[in-house]
């Protein structure tokens, strides 16, 4: 049998002979009733407030879902992001090194064609300081042999004094002539 608030206040006892006071029982049934009504709504705003509370939590579990979902996704964003910066880092030192290799060998190979030419100048410089010494050389050569013919002439007061110049002249030193063109 149900209860309800209604049914406790109207309930009717049968009578009998020795009994309970009437208004008493009536008195504790009003009590009873109003309790028991009290409690009935409480249970309903309870009941009220569970169904709310329980759409609350469904509403979180979608939205925790989504966060999860959310941050599942952004966790492999992250790595994949992670992973691709280091594969461009990794590119990029591969690059630099080719790089640096490249230009080492550029810097050596213009190191030797630098070497090679300073080498060749100098033998060059030795060819044309040997040119130079023999043309020296020969000019004194041939300057000697002028004075030599001039000495040989006979000498007018005027030609002497020409000639002991010449003489003066004649000791010709190569090296001399030779540190003054370098």
């Amino acid at each position: 049998m149900k209860f309800t608030p209604f049914g406790i206040k109207n309930q009717e006892f049968n009578k009998s002979v020795r009994g309970y006071d009437k208004d008493e029982v009536k008195a504790f049934l009003e009590k009873l009733a109003d309790e028991y009504e009290r409690l009935l709504s409480d249970n309903d705003r309870l009941k009220t407030e569970i169904d709310r509370y329980e759409e609350q939590i469904k509403d979180y579990k979608k939205i925790e879902k989504n966060l999860q979902t959310a941050m599942l996704s952004a966790t492999e964003s992250t790595t994949k992001a992670v992973d691709s910066a280091k594969k461009q880092t990794a590119l990029m030192l591969k690059e630099a090194e080719l790089k640096a290799t490249q230009m080492i060998e550029k810097a050596k190979e213009s190191a030797n064609t630098i070497r090679d030419a300073v080498l060749k100048l100098r033998e060059e410089k030795k060819l044309l300081v040997a040119r130079i010494k023999a043309m020296i050389e020969s000019q004194s050569s041939l300057l000697e042999l002028n004075i030599e013919s001039i000495e040989t002439k006979p000498k007018r007061r005027e030609d002497f004094k020409k000639s002991e110049k010449k003489e003066e002249q004649s000791d010709i030193n190569v090296d001399d002539i030779l540190e003054k063109l370098l």
